[in-house]
């Protein structure tokens, strides 16, 4: 039983490290700068 619980530790360390990995991936990729928006309503500038 000590060993199973010991594995399901790991398993889950995994997985949560895996999520936060791909979360700060996910952050990281975000484009930072200026957008432009040309329509209708005139010239949008904002920034991100």
């Amino acid at each position: 039983m000590n060993r199973n619980v010991l594995y399901l530790v790991i398993a889950v360390l995994a997985v949560a490290s895996a999520v936060f990995g791909y979360q700060l991936y996910q952050e990281r990729q975000k484009t930072t700068g200026i957008e432009i928006n040309i329509g209708k309503g005139g010239i949008s500038i904002e920034k991100r």
